[in-house]
């Protein structure tokens, strides 16, 4: 029987012919590695880009969202664990839907962009690469929604047909990833640099979890990471915790905790901080970073006023935003 080795992220996986690997749906099948969700998600949606979350990509632009089960994390407070932590077999929803005809079903919807969220992309790798260079051909942006645990050379390959990532930074912390997502930090850090290396628009977010990584000088040490690392230009969505999966036994984040970690991060020189999950903070907005003007007014997922100029430009100082505008 002949054993195949999975390189695609930090794992490592040894499969046996017949078995899958962590993420459950990479499986060696005569020998051969396969997706076994490749062509068969168990998700379809039509979002806003600012749910993914993406500020700063498109705003207000409809995103044709697909998902296939499977993650290479197993994060203890997972919101979307009934399909990252299943195999393909394990779903009782799924659709069949090739990547030419995922490219002519976004179209239709009159959608811009497709992303590849919801579960963790990473494990669907071919199904994504394949798709992306047909929607590529058919002027359709791809985005990433992703944790990033995967090596450096495939997501050197992969961010060929990428135009915008967000990607989790859960903690700035490697004990975090190990004892609540079955992880590592410097494989994230790693993707971080690759994404901004390789030109793919990138967004960030950090979910807040009470007394796990809320801590303000851990955030401050990541905020100057990001500034150091990826640009002071680079957004960083701060996300409300709320219990989940195997994480119910904590509260959801304070207000004034999301606050304060929005803060340290203006202080370390980030100029696009954001903050999630909290309807009508004023955090969900894009302000100027030179004269304070309101650039782009939201509540939730909806956009109330988009005051950019053409080319992304503050209309008050003429400061450009960074950003993928038009």
């Amino acid at each position: 029987m002949t054993e195949v080795a999975c390189e695609l992220c930090p794992r490592g996986c040894v499969i046996p012919e017949g078995g899958a690997g962590d993420c459950r749906v990479r499986v060696n099948i005569d020998g051969r590695l396969r997706a076994s969700t490749y062509g068969r998600p168990s998700a379809i949606h039509i979002d806003p880009m600012e749910k993914k979350p993406l500020y700063h990509f498109h705003p207000g632009s409809p995103v044709f969202s697909i998902a296939t089960a499977g993650c290479n994390l197993h994060c203890l407070n997972c919101q979307n664990w009934q399909l990252s932590q299943r195999g393909g077999e394990e779903m009782e929803k799924v659709y069949r839907a090739d990547p030419d005809q995922v490219v002519a079903l976004a179209r239709e919807q009159g959608c811009e962009s497709i992303a590849y969220t919801y579960s963790d992309p990473i494990v669907f790798y071919e199904y994504v690469e394949d798709t992306g260079r047909l929607a590529h051909e058919g002027g359709l942006n791809n985005v990433f929604v992703t944790a990033g645990y995967i090596n450096r050379e495939p997501l050197r390959r992969l961010c060929r047909v990428l135009d915008a990532s967000n990607t989790d930074l859960k903690a700035f912390d490697d004990r975090f990833y190990r004892e609540v997502n079955a992880g590592s930090l410097e494989p994230v850090l790693d993707a971080l640099v690759t994404f901004r290396e390789e030109g793919v628009w990138l967004e960030v977010t950090n979910l807040v979890i009470p007394t796990l990584n809320d801590d303000l000088v851990m955030i401050r040490r990541m905020a100057r990471w990001i500034r150091d690392e990826l640009g002071e230009g680079t957004p960083l969505h701060f996300s409300r915790f709320h219990p989940q999966y195997r994480m119910r036994n904590l509260p959801p984040t304070s207000g004034e905790t999301l606050d304060r970690a929005r803060q340290e991060a203006l202080d370390a020189g980030l100029q696009y901080v954001y903050v999630g999950n909290v309807l009508g903070h004023e955090g969900n907005n894009t302000y100027c970073p030179v004269d304070g003007t309101l650039l782009i007014g939201r509540i939730g997922f909806h956009i109330t006023e988009n005051n950019l100029t053409g080319d992304g430009r503050c209309p008050s100082c003429g400061h450009p935003v960074p950003g993928v505008w038009q």
